[in-house]
């Protein structure tokens, strides 16, 4: 070969491996670059949002977010079929994450939570105005910073579905019915409130202005009455079944009562589409604690979805292997597996008035039978 065909075959080997290297250093130095911007931008860009999250995030050795691309394609499937109303969202995390953390967050914390939902600032700033209209929560401002609490009315409002929520019917009924008479006398206004917190707890009607629960707990009755101002204008009793407590014109009473028919339906619905991210959890040996959070408001928001329209019939009444008990177990179930994580994504992201978020208060871990105590390292950050 000559002296110039070498030159030349060498200038294209050194071209060919400079080239290879000015690719290696890119994919070292860039892992994750986009089509638009610059790297650095990027970089730095990325860097101010991690640290204002605080930490709630775990990378892998290159720095990159470790996240499930199952869990992350099921939320998107997810708010595809069951686009979520912001005012309904807010309230769950208000009731399910806030109210045992103290019940006030920041409106930036609260804007921060939400986003991986769909929800913007705007539309979160549009939905604590008006939940604050409807005396759910209370604002305050600091400086430039808003500040939003439950009311008083709004904790009530929480404890009375807190333990149709969070614990099963007991399977100790009696045969004990709950009855109120409306009186004709009784105002619309005020007939319209209290049908509506009737239905709402669960209670059906049996006959134009009387409605009946299957239960001797008058304590949730008393609130309600109370609450709608009408506990000296209806009639209410307790009434007891004479005979078999599951007798057939019973059944077929309830049958007329509650359409119990469309509810199994939306709990198999509820089942069918929180398995597979039962399965994705379970089988992840460290869950990231920001997806934990979203399935499990996702969750939360779901199950109180169609648990608002159960009215917690005792077994007796039910028919054998009712979804709804398996629904709830479903639940239960997803619920221990991620709240320890998703604990550690709110503490990490909320702030309240006088800073981080304080622990979950004792009564937290009594949901669903019991939870495991938190660990260290989730109290630690709490008391940060």
């Amino acid at each position: 070969m000559s002296g110039g065909r070498r030159r030349a075959a060498a200038k294209v080997l050194y071209d060919t491996l400079l080239l290879l290297l000015v690719k290696s250093i890119c994919i070292i130095t860039v892992p994750r670059c986009g089509k638009r911007g610059s790297a650095s931008r990027y970089n730095r860009d990325d860097a101010s949002v991690h640290s204002r999250k605080r930490g709630s995030t775990r990378h892998d050795a290159r720095g990159q977010i470790v996240k499930s691309r199952l869990v992350a394609d099921w939320v998107s499937e997810f708010l595809r079929r069951r686009p979520v109303r912001a005012n309904s969202l807010i309230i769950t995390v208000y009731g399910d994450f806030i109210a045992p953390h103290g019940g006030t967050l920041w409106l930036g914390s609260l804007a921060r939570l939400v986003e991986p939902l769909g929800l913007n600032e705007r539309m979160v700033r549009t939905s604590v105005y008006r939940l604050s209209r409807e005396q759910w929560l209370a604002s305050e401002r600091i400086g430039r910073r808003s500040y939003y609490s439950l009311t008083a009315s709004g904790r009530r409002r929480f404890e009375h579905a807190y333990r149709r929520i969070y614990f099963a019917p007991g399977n100790d009924w009696d045969g004990t019915w709950q009855l109120v008479a409306i009186p004709s006398a009784l105002g619309n206004p005020a007939r319209e409130g209290l049908r509506r917190e009737l239905l709402w707890a669960g209670w059906g009607a049996v006959a134009p202005g009387v409605f009946a629960h299957p239960s001797s707990d008058t304590a949730i009755l008393q609130d309600i009455l109370k609450e709608t101002g009408t506990l000296q204008g209806v009639v209410a009793m307790r009434a007891a079944s004479i005979g078999e407590i599951s007798s057939r014109p019973l059944r077929e009473l309830v049958h007329d009562c509650w359409n119990l028919e469309r509810l199994s339906a939306r709990y198999r619905e509820f089942i069918e589409f929180f398995r597979p991210v039962v399965r994705a959890v379970r089988a992840a040996q460290d869950p990231d604690p920001e997806q934990c959070f979203l399935v499990q408001t996702l969750l939360m928001h779901d199950f109180r979805r169609v648990l608002l329209h159960d009215p917690q019939l005792p077994p007796q009444l039910l028919v054998q292997g009712w979804s709804g008990g398996i629904a709830r177990e479903l639940c239960a179930e997803l619920y221990r597996l991620t709240f320890r994580f998703a604990q550690k994504h709110l503490l990490a992201a909320g702030e309240a008035r006088d800073g981080p978020l304080r622990a979950a208060a004792p009564y937290f871990y009594e949901r669903f039978g019991g939870l495991t105590e938190a660990p260290d390292s989730i109290v630690a950050t709490a008391g940060a």
